[in-house]
């Protein structure tokens, strides 16, 4: 299965492709698209509330128009790409508004992964580290160490 960064540039992808991107800006505009998306969930992921918050985008309780999530990606594709382009506002703006769309795909890709009946924590770990299924005694240690971490800091129990 892919991970969460493969899903997010295919996402990007497909759906950047309706807009008319100069060609020679087009890999910085859907890498800042995609970075902008995979480091907006990954923030979000760190701060208190923001696995709720995730939980919420992807089981459709909050729109991806409306969740802060594509609020920060927004920030973050303005800050680090849109503005070292000096694009015209038309396009920043068509560019901008392709955040909620592909948000929402992605957020659908975040499913009941480990078979418990629920989005959660695991499931929002197993998409992100390209896992389909629950983590075992053979686990690799960077998937072993990811939710050590991960769980500590979110106080999973």
């Amino acid at each position: 299965m892919a991970g969460i960064a493969d899903i997010i540039k295919q996402q990007v992808a497909s759906v950047a492709g309706g807009v008319e991107i100069p060609s020679t800006i087009k890999n910085q505009v859907l890498g800042g698209l995609s970075d902008s998306i995979l480091g907006s969930l990954t923030q979000t992921a760190t701060k208190a509330g923001g696995v709720d918050a995730i939980k919420a985008l992807v089981t459709g309780k909050t729109s991806a128009a409306s969740s802060p999530i594509t609020a920060l990606a927004g920030q973050l594709f303005a800050k680090n790409t849109l503005k070292n382009l000096n694009l015209d506002n038309a396009l920043s703006g068509k560019l901008a508004g392709l955040l909620p769309t592909i948000i929402g795909k992605v957020g659908g890709f975040i499913q009941d992964r480990d078979g418990d009946g629920d989005v959660d924590f695991n499931d929002i770990l197993l998409t992100l580290t390209g896992s389909g299924q629950k983590q075992s005694a053979g686990a690799g240690i960077g998937q072993t160490i990811a939710k050590t971490v991960l769980g500590s800091l979110f106080k999973k129990k």
